[in-house]
């Protein structure tokens, strides 16, 4: 019985030792587990979205006159008179300026006197030939003084041309002394004072045709080449209403937005080879005279709708070498590190072509924790502001390939 008894209590004790042991066995497990949890490294993350979503590019480029033309003396004189009010509308053929005519009128009146003069020497000549012609045939006059007289007699016809040359010539240097506007637009400041001698070929002012107005800008020859034949269409038939055909905005320099949109007329007949850029013209509604030559001109175009396109935020993506990386995290809280092909940029967000799924959980805050395959926490980021209208770009041309 001793025996048995003594047997008994070593099973109790060894019993208890083991139900001892695992309970310490559980205890320790669950503390690592509470270990690795708290070194997960905590990151915020937003989802892979899928919209369509429009691209924009954006030109800046200048305003100026769909007929800049420069107001010049064509003949010397003292300036009389400034007859338009500087920065005015004008219209074709109103008057600008007067040079002193008196040298002009009187060379004009000598070039009258000239002429008359010829025309009666001319009329002389002419009797003189119907005269002599038929004392010719009768003998009466030589045959030479008959040549003479025909000669003299064309002779001053061409003396009748040259006077008549001459006084055109003096009406034109008369007529020039008044100058007007050659076309309707906007009268510039004056470069000349009144009674300042003015010379032949100055440039008295400018007058702008700016309704509409012409703004130039340039865009690059990968983009010109992407769209050359929309652009070319627009060029044939500027006035076909084409449902793909952009429509221009104007952003002027306060940021504000023309009310007018404008249209492509036409691109330049070369590339600049310095800077890979091609200049676009393009025409905007004017009716109040609001624009003016010379003005900052931002030039925005929806170029093109991406349909369901892939969005991330642009901080989630990383670039190494030339390829782009996004940290993904997976069900199980897992990062992996996966290699993406970027398309354009979009506000703040990056349109993704292939390496990611709509729903796709991506790292966009504490990227420095992670690496592919540690446990992670995420932590949901607050919404992206909404996409801005604003230039499209790629990632080949932000590398400047």
């Amino acid at each position: 019985m001793a025996r048995s008894y003594t047997a008994d209590f070593y099973l109790r004790v060894t019993a208890f030792g083991l139900v001892a042991c695992l309970a310490a066995g559980a205890v320790a497990g669950c503390d690592r587990k509470e270990a690795v949890s708290a070194s997960a490294p905590e990151v915020m993350v937003t989802e892979v979205v899928r919209r369509d979503v429009p691209v924009i590019a954006e030109g800046v480029g200048t305003t100026a006159g769909m007929v800049d033309a420069q107001i010049r003396a064509k003949v010397q004189g003292y300036l009389l008179s400034r007859n338009y009010t500087e920065g005015s509308f004008v219209k074709a053929g109103d008057l600008l300026f007067k040079i002193d005519a008196r040298p002009y009128q009187a060379s004009l009146d000598q070039m009258k006197g000239e002429l008359a003069r010829a025309e009666a020497a001319y009329k002389k000549t002419q009797l003189d030939v119907a005269r002599d012609t038929p004392l010719a045939k009768q003998g009466a006059v030589s045959q030479k003084e008959l040549d003479d007289s025909v000669q003299a007699n064309e002779a001053n016809k061409a003396s009748v041309y040259a006077a008549k040359a001459n006084l055109q010539k003096a009406k034109l240097n008369f007529d020039w002394t008044t100058i007007m506007s050659p076309v309707d637009g906007v009268a510039g400041i004056s470069n000349a004072q009144i009674g300042d001698l003015i010379m032949e070929n100055t440039v008295l002012t400018t007058v702008s045709q700016v309704d509409p107005i012409k703004v130039l800008f340039p865009i690059s020859e990968k983009m010109y080449l992407r769209f050359a034949e929309r652009i070319q269409k627009a060029v044939a038939d500027p006035l076909a209403d084409q449902p793909n055909k952009p429509g221009l905005e104007l952003i002027l320099a306060d940021g504000s937005v023309y009310p007018h949109k404008g249209k492509i007329s036409l691109p330049d007949r070369q590339v600049d080879s310095k800077m890979g850029t091609i200049t676009i013209v393009s025409y905007f509604p004017n009716p109040a005279n609001v624009l003016r030559p010379g003005q900052y001109a931002k030039v925005r175009a929806t170029i093109e709708t991406l349909h369901d396109a892939l969005l991330v935020p642009q901080r989630a993506v990383q670039e190494l070498q030339g390829s782009y990386q996004v940290a993904v995290v997976e069900a199980d809280n897992k990062i992996a590190v996966k290699s993406v092909k970027p398309g354009v940029r979009i506000g703040a967000q990056w349109v993704i072509t292939a390496g990611l799924n709509p729903g796709d959980q991506v790292v966009v805050e504490g990227l420095q924790k992670v690496r592919s395959g540690i446990v992670v926490s995420p932590k949901p980021v607050p919404a992206e502001p909404a996409i801005t209208d604003t230039e499209a770009v790629s990632p080949s041309s932000r590398a400047g390939t």
